[in-house]
């Protein structure tokens, strides 16, 4: 049962662990199929390094296992993946990361800032990369604790936790926005460290401003 997204979503989880994005089992991924509505997850505690196609868990918004081949249990922080599909429609795809700038950041409780512009792309509606609140890990209190984040980003920090991207097409769009919060945030600890005061920021309405340039044209199409 969809083979080609449980393919999908153990090669991103498998290259998140490879670039440092995930350690030690940390991290989960899943991927929402359009025609039946199930999600396809990692699973719980299993090294990325030896994750099969099979391994692979499929299940409901109901947090009901449809599909577990080798009996592997869902990530215990499922919870959270499946509330960020139930608050947004849109969202098709959640990336959970421990990537080492990032949770500096959200073990601070510290909001990122727009201090690139590139950050725009990121669905920020508030000009920045919000902080959800604390809830513990494996609970609904943590699934509970994105509601409001989720909708005013698509990233986010998760306090004394990690990072967390959703997007509306795929998982390779969702783990590139967790990559983007990484970069972010080391951007933004070495501007201060180097300035050592807040750096500069982009104002909502400026990030909004961006469009293709006009002067850019196509005759033969």
């Amino acid at each position: 049962m969809l083979e080609e997204l449980k393919e999908r979503v153990m090669n991103v989880a498998k290259r998140a662990q490879r670039e440092g994005m995930c350690k030690h089992k940390a991290g989960n991924f899943s991927m929402r199929d359009p025609e039946t509505g199930y999600i396809v997850i990692t699973p719980t505690s299993v090294d990325r390094e030896f994750l099969k196609v099979d391994d692979m868990v499929v299940m409901d918004l109901d947090a009901n296992v449809i599909e577990n081949k080798t009996g592997l249990r869902p990530t215990s922080e499922a919870l959270m993946h499946l509330k960020a599909y139930q608050t947004r429609d849109d969202v098709m795809a959640v990336s959970h990361t421990h990537s080492m700038y990032g949770t500096v950041f959200a073990v601070l409780n510290k909001p990122i800032p727009a201090v690139v512009y590139e950050i725009m792309a990121l669905n920020v509606s508030k000009g920045r990369i919000p902080v959800a609140p604390y809830g513990r890990p494996g609970t609904p209190d943590l699934a509970n604790s994105i509601v409001d984040t989720v909708q005013e980003a698509d990233v986010m920090l998760l306090q004394g936790h990690g990072t967390l991207a959703v997007d509306e097409t795929d998982i390779e769009s969702a783990y590139l926005k967790s990559c983007y919060i990484e970069e972010l945030a080391e951007i933004y600890h070495h501007a201060l460290t180097a300035g050592g005061k807040e750096p500069d920021v982009f104002g909502v309405d400026e990030l909004q401003s961006w469009e293709y340039p006009k002067e850019i044209k196509f005759p033969n199409a």
